[in-house]
């Protein structure tokens, strides 16, 4: 317990000092929410995947996931290391740096308002930022108070409010900048410790290959009668398992937390190291992760779905190693859950004061006092999380996936196919953002109200939201084609950003001399 106790102790001091020590970066909006567009590709990575990946991965879904799909669930890790890391830099990373910074756009909301001069729309991103958001915040303090309470037997609410008044601390003081030191320190914890938690589990099975040996042996006839099906390649169900991909991999395109990362790059090499480190992160972590809870039902004896759901799975695969990794664990999934948490919160509050607030409802706000607000409303926003995340946990809901398979579903699924058209497609059209918006939102409340009225594949949010996301890269295209081409000044004006001449080096880039033969 002493070990337990000082290794949190010495976090939480490092975590606010650096919120401290960073308050000199966040005097202005610019530096505040982008810590001045001028973050090294190191912390943007980490930045990137510590948002990414929290106790919701870790505890919820790793849990869920590998119970239901044995090792197959790894390939959800690796989905996350493609196509929600590597493909979302090369794609999104460079194009989205250039024009948010020639839109003068520091939130995603006021870049729809801007890319398709629509204050309207801005608003309407914004609100759907917000609320969405905040069950998203509620999942990460369920999981992280689950293995608080295996580790030191504290109360739930307890573990939420101190989570929340750290988190909120160092977020208030130091704003981005102090977001992205702390997330590369936490990464690195993240990283020491999903490897060590992994060695140690298969160890206490006798290795690797007696570990995947016993899942062979396992059988569950509720699930499939083909033996060693928990041991084999695609699992006991692999059209569900692609939507869980899809959603957690694709997902990241459209998350407005996550997007905003690549607004504060620094330059051209940050972003090609930056797509790099990301990628390596989330092989480590969101691998590391599924693979671990792919092993869970070995633990069967200790698991009680029925009484405790999927959440429990990984507290218990856990809660036979010695104290020092005990320790280890908390402060991973501690660091992993706060990083993500503290993303959620400048995310909500910067959208809401600059695309809500701002000449909406306070006219004439400076700078000073757009600072000021986004401070304030901290308390607000994390207010509601917990309120939420403690009725949530006292309800039957009590499963983690399907709070953030609805605001995943919602947010990227209303997001994605505006911002990536918008990005490189003259002719993405407001009507077509608008139908995005609109059908996304409401398909994922509906499941969420309505469920058993759904097609059997779509109940489960996790599918739905996958449909979204899918839907609406195609419909987009499809409604901008047959409705009004946006104004063509606006859009060559807002492209000619591409067509700016820049000189590089030629290690960099080939060029053509004249007297070369």
């Amino acid at each position: 317990m002493v070990i337990k106790v000082l290794m949190l102790v010495v976090f939480f001091g490092l975590m606010i000092y650096i919120g401290l020590y960073c308050r000199q970066h966040s005097t202005d909006v610019n530096g505040f929410v982008l810590g001045g567009r001028s973050v090294g590709p190191w912390l943007t990575a980490f930045a990137y995947g510590t948002s990414y990946f929290s106790a919701v991965i870790f505890v919820g879904y790793a849990g869920q996931f590998g119970w239901k799909y044995g090792i197959a669930s790894t390939w959800v890790g690796i989905g996350n290391a493609l196509l929600g890391s590597l493909a979302a830099w090369v794609v999104l990373g460079r194009r989205t740096r250039i024009m948010t910074q020639h839109l003068n756009s520091a939130t995603m909301p006021e870049f729809f308002g801007r890319r398709y001069d629509s204050k309207a729309l801005q608003i309407a991103a914004s609100a759907v930022t917000f609320i969405f958001l905040i069950p998203y915040t509620a999942s990460l303090y369920n999981g992280l108070s689950r293995l608080f309470g295996m580790a030191f037997n504290i109360d739930y609410s307890v573990c939420v409010i101190a989570m929340a008044i750290l988190t909120g601390i160092y977020v208030t003081a130091g704003g981005y900048m102090a977001t992205a030191v702390n997330d590369f320190i936490q990464g690195l914890i993240m990283l020491f410790g999903i490897v060590a938690v992994i060695a140690a589990v298969l160890a206490s099975q006798g290795g690797f290959l007696a570990a995947l040996d016993g899942l062979a042996k396992v059988s569950d006839p509720a699930v499939s009668e083909t033996p060693g099906i928990f041991a084999s390649f695609f699992g006991p169900d692999p059209l569900n398992l692609l939507g869980v991909v899809i959603l957690t991999s694709l997902g990241t395109w459209g998350l407005p937390q996550m997007v905003q990362k690549f607004y504060a790059i620094r330059n051209e090499k940050a972003v090609y190291t930056g797509t790099i480190i990301s990628t390596f992160f989330a092989v480590i972590v969101a691998g590391g992760c599924y693979f671990l809870g792919g092993f869970g039902r070995l633990f069967s004896d200790r698991i009680d779905i029925a009484a405790n759901g999927y959440d429990s799975v990984v507290p218990a695969m856990l809660s036979g190693l010695p104290d020092i990794l005990i320790a280890v664990v908390v402060v991973l999934v501690l660091s992993a859950s706060m990083s993500t948490l503290s993303s959620l919160v400048l995310a909500s509050r910067s959208t809401l004061v600059l695309d809500l607030l701002k000449d909406n409802v306070v006219k004439n706000m400076n700078e000073k006092k757009q600072v000021a607000y986004m401070r304030a409303l901290i308390v607000v926003f994390i207010a509601i999380s917990v309120v939420i995340a403690i009725i949530q946990y006292k309800s039957s809901v009590t499963f983690i996936a399907q709070l953030m398979g609805v605001s995943w579903g919602a947010l990227a699924g209303a997001f994605l196919a505006p911002f990536m058209y918008g990005l490189y497609w003259k002719k993405t059209s407001r009507i077509a953002c608008w139908v995005s918006f609109i059908f996304s939102t409401v398909f994922m409340l509906a499941n969420m109200l309505m469920r058993p009225s759904f097609p059997t594949l779509l109940q489960s949010p996790i599918n739905a939201g996958a449909f979204c996301m899918i839907f609406g890269l195609i419909i987009v295209p499809l409604i901008s084609l047959v409705t009004p081409a946006p104004d063509k000044n606006l859009v060559d004006s807002t492209f000619a950003c591409y067509d700016v001449e820049v000189l590089v080096p030629q290690s960099e880039a080939l060029g053509q001399r004249q007297d070369w033969k």
